[in-house]
């Protein structure tokens, strides 16, 4: 796998249950599963999360060696 292709972040689905018993008590039907992965994307704004992580990174100063 070429690294521009290496995925750097992820959710699963029991990422998805811990939500789902902290927030409503119960775990998730495969069913409510499947739609959940469906619309997941549609309330990440992406980008700013990208934005906001490089921004993290790149605005740290440089440790020189001592």
């Amino acid at each position: 796998m070429r690294n521009s292709e290496r995925i750097v972040y992820s959710i699963n689905v029991n990422d998805l249950q811990d939500v789902a018993e902290a927030e409503f008590g119960r775990k998730l039907t495969a069913p409510e599963i499947r739609s959940v992965e469906g619309r997941l994307g549609d309330f990440i704004n992406w980008y700013d999360a990208i934005e906001y992580a490089i921004g993290a990174c790149i605005d740290k100063p440089v440790q020189q060696e001592s």
